[in-house]
């Protein structure tokens, strides 16, 4: 996998997580606070597509994650 497809996969993780914490129906639901960390997900992600800066990205990189092979606008 590509360091691209792991950030998607993290991302959509800590959004449905985060939504399954902050919504009252949810059987695990914690706070409303926790919808907080879903804003503060697609805040990172607006800012990474326009700065292209993404710390995870770089995490990735420094683990040996590959940066090459297909992705979706390829």
């Amino acid at each position: 996998m590509t360091v691209d497809r792991y950030i998607r996969i993290m991302a959509g993780f800590f959004v449905m997580l985060s939504l399954a914490l902050g919504v009252e129906g949810s059987p695990l639901f914690y706070s409303q606070w926790a919808l907080a960390f879903t804003a503060f997900v697609g805040f990172n992600l607006f800012q990474s597509g326009f700065t292209n800066f993404c710390p995870p990205g770089i995490l990735l990189r420094k683990l040996g994650v590959s940066d090459a092979g297909p992705s979706c606008g390829r």
